[in-house]
């Protein structure tokens, strides 16, 4: 995983005035995306939109994440 893309995703959220919460950002950085993310969606893990995980699921948008836990 590029830390630095998900790094920059978060930043980006956070200049948007989408990210507010300290605790959110820190949970965000502490795990990643991919642990949620089917293999072959794993590269894609640093967009800003629902990804696919199976079974008609996707893994949220991660501005919703910030939107929704703070």
């Amino acid at each position: 995983m590029e830390q630095d893309k998900w790094t920059e995703l978060i930043n980006q959220l956070i200049r948007q005035g989408v990210l507010h919460s300290k605790k959110v950002k820190t949970a965000m950085l502490a795990v990643p995306r991919t642990n949620f993310l089917p293999e072959d969606m794993k590269s894609y893990y640093a967009s800003d939109t629902p990804l696919p995980i199976g079974h008609g699921q996707t893994c949220s948008a991660p501005h919703s994440f910030s939107l929704f836990l703070g």
